[in-house]
């Protein structure tokens, strides 16, 4: 088994859905002592953003690209052999202003081209990353879950499906900037759930 932890937070140390997926990861090697983990901190390690000078490198013929133009497209390409490696995906998503991080966009625009990781054919778009289980643990200061507040889940769930990944699987730490006993509920909820889920 291929694992791939994507920590999508801001914070470099002290992320709660660091932690999380962290516990997601530890569960798994418990069950699949074998497995081997990827570790892709999008904080310590921030993807750039999908620009123009992105888009012109990604559009123009390999053997016509200069130095710089090949550089970035590489860096594309590395997130992309990951995920196309991994068996298994542990995703921390913190909510930020009701949405995903910066960070996590950034990886989701890397990882999604044309012909590569999804394709459209006559009947419609046909995600290539199939045969994936991903897990997502999601923190957030407020109560959002099932509510029409909640942008993450359905966004998440529709890029993921259009890239093949339809097996998903979320955790919920809410209420974390409700005070000390709502957050030690929300972030106690959450683990409760991932022992269940990964027993």
């Amino acid at each position: 088994m291929n694992i791939l932890q994507v920590n999508s937070s801001a914070r470099v140390e002290g992320s709660q859905s660091a932690r999380l997926t962290q516990r997601i990861v530890e569960r798994l090697r418990a069950a699949h002592p074998d497995a081997s983990v990827t570790l892709r901190d999008l904080a310590s390690t921030p993807h750039p953003a999908l620009d123009e000078a992105a888009l012109q490198a990604l559009f123009t013929d390999p053997a016509q690209r200069t130095a710089p133009q090949a550089a970035r497209v590489a860096l594309d390409d590395a997130l992309i052999a990951e995920i196309q490696a991994a068996d298994v995906v542990a995703l921390g998503v913190p909510m930020y202003n009701f949405g995903i991080s910066t960070q996590l966009k950034n990886w989701i625009d890397a990882i999604s081209r044309a012909r590569v990781t999804f394709r459209y054919t006559e009947t419609g778009p046909q995600g290539l990353l199939t045969g994936k289980k991903v897990y997502v643990a999601l923190t957030r200061g407020g109560r959002y879950r099932d509510t029409p507040a909640d942008s993450q889940v359905p966004y998440l769930r529709t890029v993921l499906a259009f890239l093949g990944m339809t097996d998903v699987q979320f955790f919920y730490a809410e209420g974390l900037a409700m005070g000390p006993q709502a957050e030690r509920e929300g972030l106690d909820a959450a683990e409760q759930a991932i022992e269940t889920a990964l027993a």
